[in-house]
This record gives structure tokens, C-alpha cells and sequence, in this order.
């Protein structure tokens, strides 16, 4: 788990750990301020819980790459229903828009196809359904629920919260090739290259 300050460009805090959860999360924001930093807002990746885990306290950005990401996964990048190609194509003024602007297209492309997301198909026993246009309608929702958080950078110009996760993603792209290039080391000695690598040293035995 690793924690970064978008301020100033640097990992700050990072631990291993077998699965990301809310309380280490927590853990990690309280052990920072302990040292001193102080936490003026949040950016992270949209997993569940981690906006209302934080959201009372500070102001809580989600990251806007990874709600397109989210997107593509539904919709596919070449989507070939009209609705999905639409509900794309606002998804993808996300960097360029505002909240308001956001807001108002998704309240016209609902009201034009709301029916249309509603639509069920009958299973063959007669007796269970389910929505007929599932992927297009968990793409909406994904980002008609995510709306809240997609642009609090924009109202809190003074703090220039990043509007993307770009940073800390880009500060590991080298810890992750070197990785790669180890598949088979244990995972004790993965840990240390890690650290090491986080550290900004060159690990001894590795190439």
C-alpha cells in the first residue's frame, strides 16, 4: 500500500500488505498526520468505502482516469448501441468539464434513456429476469453515483488537489517492470526490492 503527496511529488508512506482494506487505509492517513504531515484532501482510485471512510474529514477526490477506466470496462471502447455510445462520449469530457455541465447531460441522456436501461429479460424458467442492457446501466450508475467526487479538485481550487491518481501510478511503473523481470523471486525478496526501489536505491543482485 503505498501513499503519495501530490503536492510535492513524493511517496511518503508505504507498507506491504495482503489486501488493501479501509482500516489500513485509515491506518495510513493517521500514522502520516502522527509524523506531522498534514492531509488536506484525498485522491483515490473509487474502491468502495474509501470516500465514506474519509469523506467527513476531508475533502475527497476520485481519481477521473480510473472512472473512465470503469467506463470502458462496461461500454467497451467501441460500444455499439446508441445509449452506450452517448453515455461515452460524456464520460470522456470528464477532464474538461464541470460538475454542473456533467450533471445536467447525464439528467438529459436518463431522461431519453431510462426506459431503455429498465428493460428485463425473462429467463428461460419463466420465473428470474434480469436487466436486458446490464453492462449500459452499471456504466450509469457508476457514474451518476461517482458524480459527487469526480470534481471536488474544482471546488477547492486553493488546495490544487490532483484530479488523477497520474502520479502515484507513474512513480511505480518502474518498480512494476522491474517485477516483472523477477517473476520468480519469493515473496520476501519482492518486498525488499519494493522497499528498496521505493527507497530510490538500486538493490544489490538484481539487474
Amino acid at each position: 500500500m503505498l501513499f503519495r503527496a501530490g503536492n510535492c511529488s513524493a511517496n511518503v508512506l508505504w507498507f506491504p500488505t495482503n489486501s488493501e482494506t479501509i482500516a489500513e487505509y485509515a491506518m495510513g492517513v493517521a500514522y502520516l498526520e502522527a509524523l506531522g504531515f498534514t492531509v488536506q484532501a484525498i485522491v483515490c482510485d473509487g474502491r468502495k468505502g474509501v470516500r465514506e471512510a474519509f469523506s467527513a474529514n476531508y475533502p475527497v477526490q476520485m481519481c477521473q482516469f480510473h472512472q473512465l477506466q470503469i467506463i470502458n470496462k462496461y461500454l467497451t471502447r467501441h460500444p455499439q448501441l446508441p445509449a452506450a455510445i452517448e453515455l461515452r462520449r460524456i464520460a470522456l469530457t470528464l477532464s474538461y468539464t464541470t460538475e454542473a455541465v456533467l450533471t445536467a447531460k447525464l439528467e438529459q441522456w436518463h431522461k431519453r434513456w431510462g426506459s431503455f436501461i429498465k428493460q428485463r429479460t425473462i429467463h428461460p424458467d419463466g420465473k428470474h429476469w434480469s436487466y436486458t442492457h446490464k453492462r449500459l446501466r452499471s456504466a450509469y450508475r457508476s457514474l451518476s453515483n461517482n458524480l459527487p467526487y469526480l470534481f471536488t479538485y474544482q471546488s477547492y481550487p486553493n488546495l490544487a488537489i490532483p484530479n488523477t491518481t497520474n502520479s502515484l501510478d507513474g512513480s511505480v511503473t518502474h518498480i512494476r517492470k522491474m517485477l516483472n523481470l523477477h517473476r520468480g523471486l519469493a515473496k520476501s525478496r519482492k518486498i525488499y526490492l519494493t522497499d528498496e526501489l521505493l527507497r530510490g536505491k538500486t538493490p544489490k543482485n538484481f539487474h
